[in-house]
């Protein structure tokens, strides 16, 4: 059961209603270049990142990948290791938004999700419904469960305790809940190709609902399904590249091989013999 992007729409705009955060509505987020480790200005002017688009963020492993969406969770002031600004809506942020627990603008989805609560799944999306003042829990309940199952690689039920979910499950649950349920109109994923989950699907539902999603992330078809991407170098931004007509064509046919890879890993999970039923193309 997919959820149609304009039933999500409707959600968040009740949802923003009832919680009375509707100046939480963010269009656009701004960066402003600050230096990387070696004291060296950050190879960009100024970088525009609207809502609805999916920004990779690419670099070695220790580059500094976190540091930035460290930055823009904070909403920097040229007061982090970076010296970076980041603007909301072209403003900065005040202080009592900035450091405010109930001004939450940015939902972040670690690499590492380990559940701690003696809740079912059940339990847990209705705990968070209720803290959301959501008047039709059991519908929302549903549409996050059924989500989930749809992105998740092994399904689960809805009475599967949640300190009982795989990795992969945990994160589907978790970017179900975060789409459908979370007013925060930014949601930074740190490494989620390593999730055991269905990506596209996964960016499909958080774009869907007009967010903007930054992702950390060494996967080429993650990073190719992104508007442009970040390349950081030495602690600090090296340089921004938008995605080209050739690279789209390259993460079609990644995404071929791709599948393959997961039908097999499929078979492989279900105890079937794995078959070379595909062409390899050699040049």
């Amino acid at each position: 059961m997919s959820i149609d992007n304009n039933e999500l729409d409707e959600m968040d705009f009740d949802l923003l209603d009832i919680l009375g955060v509707t100046e939480q509505k963010v269009e656009s987020i701004t960066l402003l270049p600050g230096y990387n480790k070696k004291g060296e200005k950050e190879g960009y002017e100024e970088l525009v990142i609207k809502a609805g688009e999916i920004v990779a963020i690419v670099g070695p492993t220790g580059s500094g990948k976190s540091r930035l969406l460290a930055d823009i969770e904070w909403g920097a002031q040229g007061d982090t290791p970076t010296k970076r600004t980041v603007l909301v809506n072209g403003e900065l942020m005040d202080a009592k938004k900035r450091f405010s627990p109930s001004y939450k603008l940015v939902a972040q989805l670690s690499q590492n999700m380990n559940f701690v609560m003696d809740l079912t799944v059940r339990e847990f999306i209705d705990l968070h419904a209720e803290s959301r003042l959501v008047l039709d829990r059991e519908s929302v309940i549903e549409k996050i469960f059924n989500q989930a199952n749809e992105l998740a690689g092994e399904k689960f039920t809805i009475d599967t305790p949640i300190t009982s979910l795989s990795g992969g499950q945990s994160r589907a649950l978790m970017i179900s809940d975060t789409a459908i349920l979370s007013t925060s109109p930014i949601v930074l994923i740190d490494e989620i190709e390593n999730a055991g989950i269905d990506r596209k699907k996964a960016l499909d539902l958080l774009v869907g609902n007009n967010k903007i999603v930054l992702m950390a992330t060494h996967d080429p078809i993650l990073a190719l399904m992104g508007d442009r991407r970040i390349v950081i170098k030495n602690g600090g931004i090296s340089k921004v590249i938008e995605s080209t007509a050739e690279e789209k064509n390259i993460l079609g046919a990644l995404t071929e091989l791709d599948d393959v890879v997961q039908g097999m890993r499929n078979k492989l999970r279900y105890g079937e013999r794995l078959e070379l039923d595909f062409e390899i193309k050699k040049k």
